[in-house]
């Protein structure tokens, strides 16, 4: 798919993703958030990355505090027009060659603006991601049958804070087994989750989760040349382990870390260990 590009300045695409740049490192990271999300929840990493890069965080058009009168409807219908917003904060900030670390359908936004511009990112973190969540077949299953996504979908119109009561505490991996204190963590966790989606408009949320959870981008992984890291939960209900284990084997230079913990937040629930992953990853990458 082919967008144009914003005819805005560099300060205004500062304003309208709601850009923040800290830390003291000669080289710089990207973290984008996932559907749903904002740049906030990386706050449990960034105290650890910031000794050693510049870190660039950002709002998707339509997220956090994201300039929404900037928001195009045709643009953000498909994942193509939220790596479009990733290249031109690159341009903006003058980046190139930075460690670009997305979580959940940011993965797969990543692939799609590695690939339109591979100047743009030295390395790949992905953090719990999937190339498609739906069932294909014998051969691919991403978790979800497309019936069950679309009548998830459907919630968003009929019931939009009980779609996100819903998925809230499926996406953070609250189970019935969780002893007291990690119980506790995860509540605030999910309470935190919820009131990111609700505070998101649907006129915003809805086109961004259909592109999320109903598109299939496993062409792109074969056509990655940068080294990737694949960072995916051992109990995720989003996302399936063995989704980790193929994309290894469909993306040429890639690393799979599967953590032993619960959820798709693994940055956030987890936030030590998706650090060393990181952390060795980038030391035994050229």
């Amino acid at each position: 798919m082919s967008l144009l590009p914003s005819l805005l300045s560099p300060s205004d695409i500062t304003l309208r993703n709601n850009i923040q740049i800290f830390g003291k490192g000669e080289e710089t990271i990207l973290l984008a958030h996932g559907f749903g999300c904002n740049q906030n929840m990386w706050r449990f990493i960034t105290p650890y990355l910031e000794e050693h890069y510049t870190i660039v965080l950002f709002d998707y058009v339509g997220s956090g505090t994201s300039d929404v009168s900037t928001y195009q409807a045709e643009r953000y219908r498909s994942l193509e027009g939220y790596a479009l917003d990733i290249i031109e904060i690159c341009d903006a900030l003058e980046l190139s060659q930075v460690l670009y670390v997305g979580h959940s359908v940011s993965a797969t936004i990543g692939h799609i603006v590695a690939i339109q511009r591979p100047d743009l990112f030295k390395a790949l973190v992905m953090v719990c991601p999937s190339p498609c969540f739906l069932n294909i077949d014998q051969h691919y299953s991403g978790g979800f049958e497309q019936s069950d996504l679309e009548e998830l979908l459907n919630l968003m119109d009929k019931n939009y804070i009980g779609w996100g009561t819903y998925l809230a505490p499926l996406v953070m991996g609250v189970t019935d087994t969780m002893e007291e204190p990690e119980q506790e963590v995860s509540d605030t966790l999910v309470q935190e989750l919820l009131t990111s989606f609700c505070s998101t408009d649907p006129t915003y949320s809805k086109p961004f989760a259909k592109a999320t959870f109903l598109s299939d981008y496993r062409h792109l992984l074969m056509d990655i040349k940068q080294p990737c890291l694949i960072i995916q939960s051992e109990h995720d209900a989003l996302v399936p382990v063995e989704v980790g284990y193929f994309m290894q084997s469909q993306i040429p230079d890639a690393k799979l870390d599967i953590i032993n913990g619960k959820g798709h937040c693994l940055h956030m629930t987890y936030p030590l260990k998706i650090l060393n992953s990181i952390q060795n990853f980038m030391a035994h990458t050229s």
